[in-house]
């Protein structure tokens, strides 16, 4: 019997080939910058920042 996480790791390596980058791009100054690109210390400070969900009427 194998476990969960056993199982997830075989459906990755199995689906390895469909997968595709995805790049993340925040507004810095006034204009868009891929997160990757971001240094180590304004990667931390990205991770820690507020996320929210505009709410629609």
């Amino acid at each position: 019997m194998t476990s969960n996480t056993e199982k997830q790791l075989l459906i990755l390596q199995q689906n390895q080939q469909k997968r595709s980058k995805c790049l993340v791009y925040t507004r810095v100054m006034g204009y868009h910058r891929p997160v990757e690109s971001f240094n180590i210390g304004k990667k931390g400070e990205h991770r820690q920042r507020t996320h929210f969900k505009e709410q629609h009427d």
